[in-house]
């Protein structure tokens, strides 16, 4: 998808595979604060670029939906596909800073930036700045950032009792699912695929065994452990079964898993979060020839049982 060079914008697609042909995803270049000296938590301020396709900006646009946090922080979107320019925001500029693609989002924060130009990226409008662009930090923040403003919705979705458990739940889910079916679709070695299909699939089993007992992954309660599963499980029937070649098991396929995603999908605030079309665009719609496929249907508002 091209990237950054001292702020000069390269076409040209950049490696993204060690020697053994697994995919090594790059790490965040912005890891600033909201409720730090330079980011205070102010209404207005802030702004959020996302892409409704791509997993990682959805939480942000998920949890920013839940906290009802619509009134507090401001959003714009990419075009699902992206194209010779990376993310763009399509025929007209986006309104905080009249950019066109997100690589220009950021030259204005670092006008020598060099790196993959990404999505989220949560924007500081008084600092004229990139506040962070890494998910799980900016989750975090619209997690307990704001609850002091009127109408913010105050549940707290990473409470201290069950921190532990979270951040460990975190680390195989990134690992083997959010990011394993990434791994599993840009393996460039049969030895590279094999490993990350088999342990996308031992931790899919594994929590669908987990969630017979429970009703979210930390028992009753819904915490940041199952919205992060969620951005990937709603995305993968539609996607990385097919594309992915994630196709051992669909997530209909499975008894637990299946209805737990609906669960979450019916939690008030995310439906309107879950852009199907957005989904399809970002993942069958920048490869040529671009088509979309016309299915799979799935019923996410269907009786979940689990309640």
């Amino acid at each position: 998808m091209g990237q950054l060079v001292n702020g000069k914008w390269q076409a040209a697609d950049q490696p993204r595979n060690n020697a053994n042909g697994e995919f090594v995803r790059n790490s965040a270049e912005f890891r600033g604060v909201i409720g730090s000296a330079d980011h205070p938590a102010e209404a207005n301020r802030y702004h959020l670029f996302v892409n409704a396709g791509c997993p990682w900006a959805y939480r942000t646009m998920l949890y920013r939906s839940v906290k009802k946090l619509n009134n507090v922080i401001s959003l714009s979107y990419t075009q699902a596909a992206a194209g010779p320019q990376g993310w763009t925001f399509g025929d007209a500029p986006e309104p905080i800073l009249n950019a066109r693609h997100i690589h220009d989002v950021y030259v204005a924060a670092q006008a020598n930036f060099t790196g993959r130009c990404t999505v989220p990226v949560l924007w500081d409008t008084h600092r004229h700045t990139i506040v962070s662009n890494e998910s799980a930090d900016i989750i975090r923040m619209l997690n307990q950032a704001f609850d002091a403003f009127p109408g913010v919705d105050q549940t707290d979705y990473y409470p201290c009792v069950h921190r532990a458990e979270i951040d460990a739940l975190n680390e195989h889910i990134y690992y083997d699912i959010n990011n394993g079916v990434y791994r599993c679709g840009f393996a460039q070695s049969q030895a590279a695929y094999d490993e990350a299909f088999d342990r996308l699939f031992h931790r899919l089993d594994t929590l669908d065994r987990q969630l017979a007992e429970r009703r979210f992954l930390c028992g009753e309660r819904i915490t940041e452990a199952d919205w992060r599963l969620f951005a990937t499980l709603v995305r993968f029937d539609i996607a990385y079964y097919s594309l992915f070649r994630c196709n051992r098991n669909l997530l209909t396929d499975y008894e637990h898993l299946w209805p737990y995603c609906r669960d979450l999908y019916q939690t008030p605030g995310v439906a309107e979060t879950v852009d199907i079309e957005a989904i399809k665009g970002i993942y069958f719609g920048g490869r040529a020839p671009g088509i979309l496929p016309k299915g799979p249907e799935i019923d996410f508002t269907a009786p979940h049982g689990r309640g």
